[in-house]
């Protein structure tokens, strides 16, 4: 099943349309108690936070789902018409369970991912001279950075979960803030030159 389209947008018009879709997708495959809230809990969570990172937009949201063995696995999904620049990427690959951008696997993907982030807007003066200083450690003559940077510049949440430690106990209470690292069983994120893409993966054992 996939529940119609509905437009967000950065004033926050069609946020209560977004939630009656999560809460008429539950009604169709009774999903009730914890499930439904949880439901409701993520697509409000993934539209406050397209929202408080890119500063307009105008996007789609729908929630689709498959079957599986054990159940239903659903998607909520949020696919923003508006690129973003070097700190709001950040702000978003943070929730992604990879840590990464999913546009850029493969040997096409990487290309494209070169292309994008060399394009990709400043968010200050600061990050444009560190931009000129790996470029010229990569050595590949373009703005952003090379293959053999770009793996370090992502942060994954699963590899995060697993290495805290006592130390970085701090950190980890602000982890928990998040109701999507809380209630997600993945999180996966689309980074493209003109579109920016969350798909917030929940899984409903039946």
């Amino acid at each position: 099943m996939k529940t119609d389209m509905i437009t967000i947008r950065g004033d926050l018009s069609g946020s209560d349309e977004a939630m009656e879709a999560a809460e008429k997708f539950a009604a169709y495959y009774g999903i009730t108690g914890r499930d439904a809230l949880h439901l409701r809990l993520l697509t409000e969570e993934v539209i406050s936070m397209i929202h408080g990172i890119l500063d307009d937009f105008t996007g789609d949201f729908w929630i689709e789902s498959d079957k599986t063995k054990n159940g239903l696995l659903c998607r909520l999904i949020l696919s923003a018409k508006k690129p973003v620049n070097r700190e709001q990427e950040a702000h978003i690959l943070s929730v992604a369970s990879s840590g990464k951008n999913e546009n850029a696997r493969g040997i096409a993907g990487k290309i494209r991912e070169m292309l994008r982030r060399s394009l990709q807007t400043e968010d200050s003066g600061e990050d444009a001279r560190f931009n000129q200083m790996t470029d010229a450690l990569a050595g590949n003559g373009t703005t952003g950075t090379g293959f053999a940077l770009q793996d370090e510049a992502y942060w994954s949440l699963q590899a995060y979960r697993k290495s805290v430690s006592d130390e970085k106990a701090e950190e980890w209470d602000e982890l928990e803030k998040s109701i999507i690292a809380k209630l997600a069983d993945e999180v996966k994120v689309w980074l493209e030159n003109d579109c920016t893409k969350v798909v917030i993966e929940k899984k409903i054992t039946k």
